[in-house]
């Protein structure tokens, strides 16, 4: 079962190119700083605007340098069932140990047509799948009731919810057993998730604080009261960063926070276009608040 906090890795550009070493880079800071596993090629990686080829060589290269360190969780999901099964397969010869699968986007399939689309994803891999559930992106949710048909699957088994629902949490944590992963799809929502039985978080924020976030969900995942209590002041001490992550739509904030602490460069894809302005003067006056959360990458 994957859990902890896994990284959904923002993807470096430069001059329009895959910045590959500014990648290696950060997957190395992130391994270095105690995080539990990486995501690339998810929303956060700006996945719409990869080729196929970049998407093999973001996923190859962060196989390579975690080189089984941790576990790597490709994102791999398509609105197009054939789509996701050729990236998934992708994945799977690149060396990934399992594959991120978002609910298809924009054809807004039926329940029984998630199903099927996750059912024919999980027979065409020995990929472990995990749900990606984000309705605010993707306009459907996959119910619990169809994540706890799809968990019957040996191959499915965990997903992300990004529903911002604590009643989704608790009854796909009763409807899908304890091996299941259940995995916070947002930053601040980790507290109350895991406090549901979930099992840690992908995580936004880890792109710039893994200590910290890895700190987090050790803290509250331990049986010691004293060490839960330190989690959730931990909680509290991240909630700004947490809130500046998402100032604007997701990777803006967190590419500019990375650019601010050496790590990358905050060239981004359009349509998403760069921080600016105000927004841009907030993220620098709150990273300046908390350099002890965010080591620059040479004091990993």
């Amino acid at each position: 079962m994957f859990s902890g906090a896994l990284t959904a890795l923002i993807t470096p550009f430069r001059d329009g190119e895959l910045d590959v070493e500014a990648l290696e880079g950060m997957v190395e800071h992130g391994i270095r700083q105690g995080i539990h596993g990486l995501v690339p090629c998810g929303t956060t990686g700006e996945t719409p605007t990869l080729s196929e080829k970049e998407d093999r060589t973001v996923i190859e290269t962060v196989v390579r340098v975690s080189n089984g360190r941790v576990p790597v969780i490709a994102g791999t999901g398509s609105n197009s069932t054939e789509s996701a099964i050729k990236y998934t397969k992708m994945a799977e010869e690149a060396g990934a140990d399992g594959s991120l699968q978002v609910a298809p986007y924009y054809n807004k399939p039926t329940q029984e047509g998630l199903y099927r689309h996750f059912s024919e994803i999980s027979k065409s891999t020995d990929l472990p799948l995990i749900l990606y559930n984000i309705p605010g992106r993707t306009g459907v949710a996959i119910s619990a009731e169809t994540t706890a048909r799809l968990a019957e699957i040996p191959g499915v088994v965990g997903t992300k919810d990004a529903t911002h629902s604590m009643d989704e949490i608790s009854d796909l944590r009763r409807m899908c057993g304890t091996e299941f992963s259940i995995l916070s799809g947002d930053d601040s929502l980790t507290l109350p998730i895991m406090a549901l039985g979930g099992n840690g978080v992908i995580s936004v924020a880890a792109n710039v604080a893994p200590g910290a976030m890895s700190d987090l969900v050790t803290a509250l995942r331990s049986p010691d009261a004293t060490e839960v209590d330190r989690g959730r002041a931990l909680h509290y001490e991240m909630l700004p960063l947490f809130r500046a992550l998402f100032l604007e739509t997701n990777p803006i904030p967190v590419k500019t926070a990375a650019a601010l602490i050496g790590l990358c460069s905050d060239e981004m894809r359009l349509p998403l276009a760069p921080l600016s302005g105000k927004n841009l003067a907030y993220m620098e006056e709150m990273l300046e608040t908390m350099p002890q959360l965010l080591p620059a990458p040479e004091e990993a």
